[in-house]
């Protein structure tokens, strides 16, 4: 009898300190603070933003953010420099992709049947019908809407001057962005595979880059490609340079969503999974250094091609 007693009080013991080890390693996973690679900080910038997703500019100088709650809890927030925040769309179901265009602002809602919609001003009107639209790209002319569904999602194109809207691409799963970048090339990232693929005129879309863990959201620009890893627990926020090169600028995020870049090196960063959107810096004297290794490859690259010229001139 002390024997059996004995076998189910360590038992007992055991199996309490396994919860008692696994609370302690998601708590540690939740409170662990973000990391900044090597010439980067980051500060919070906006806090209490419920799952915080979409992040765009405001016509008057503020940032927009969605809260992408689900069942008309959704809304938009807009930020103002002065430090005050107002609600200016509610009753959204997972309001996900924001987009400034044509003096508006483009919206998407991650739900079944919800429409991609416009706001200008304070009025709200419905563009074209989508099912869990995310990621959205505008490039003047047409409108981009990629879905986020399960085998059948799509690429939707919109033309801005006829509302004539087409499917670019069909039978998709789990895209989630879509970029087009400064040389020309647009991305679509597939969340599922972990693949980031490139939009080719004959359909075969190759995949460009690989090995990531749940790519979401991406931003092209003058640094390289940006994309988010829409993980619960150590997320991270990638670089990757036009050779190829990543470098992890952030890590130890929680569910980051939305890219957003400013003025003098300066991002926000949308971390749906702590309510919060984070400020991303470039430290100065690193923007700099940058800056003198890139005008130096330029530079070398001429004279390479120089060189030739010259070779095949003589």
């Amino acid at each position: 009898m002390n024997m059996s007693l004995r076998l189910l009080k360590s038992a007992f013991l055991a199996a309490a300190a396994l919860v008692a080890a696994a609370l302690m390693f998601f708590a540690w996973q939740y409170f662990f603070p973000v990391q900044a690679a090597s010439g980067w900080s980051y500060r919070v910038a906006y806090d209490d933003v419920q799952k915080a997703a979409g992040l765009a500019r405001a016509a008057d100088g503020g940032i927009l953010v969605s809260q992408e709650l689900q069942d008309g809890r959704g809304s938009i927030l807009l930020m103002q420099p002065d430090g005050d925040r107002e609600v200016v769309v509610e009753g959204l179901s997972k309001p996900d992709g924001l987009l400034s265009a044509r003096g508006g602002l483009v919206f998407s809602q991650e739900s079944g049947g919800k429409p991609v919609s416009f706001l200008q001003g304070k009025r709200v009107s419905e563009l074209f019908a989508g099912d869990q639209v995310r990621g959205l790209w505008d490039d003047g002319h047409y409108l981009y809407a990629i879905e986020d569904r399960k085998g059948n999602g799509r690429l939707w194109r919109y033309r801005w001057d006829d509302r004539q809207l087409s499917v670019v691409r069909d039978n998709l799963s789990e895209t989630e962005s879509i970029t087009r970048c400064t040389d020309g090339r647009m991305l679509y990232s597939e969340k599922e595979t972990g693949v980031i693929r490139e939009l080719r005129e004959d359909g075969r879309d190759p995949v460009v880059i690989d090995g990531l863990r749940n790519p979401t959201f991406m931003l092209c620009d003058e640094q390289g490609l940006w994309i988010s890893e829409d993980s619960t627990h150590r997320a991270r926020l990638l670089l990757v340079d036009a050779q190829g090169a990543q470098t992890t600028v952030l890590s130890f995020l929680k569910a980051p969503q939305a890219i957003l870049p400013l003025d003098d090196g300066r991002y926000l960063v949308a971390e749906g999974g702590r309510d919060r959107v984070l400020e991303l810096s470039l430290n100065k004297a690193d923007g700099f250094r940058r800056e003198l290794e890139r005008s130096a490859k330029h530079e070398e690259a001429a004279e390479q091609e120089q060189n030739v010229l010259k070779g095949v001139g003589g």
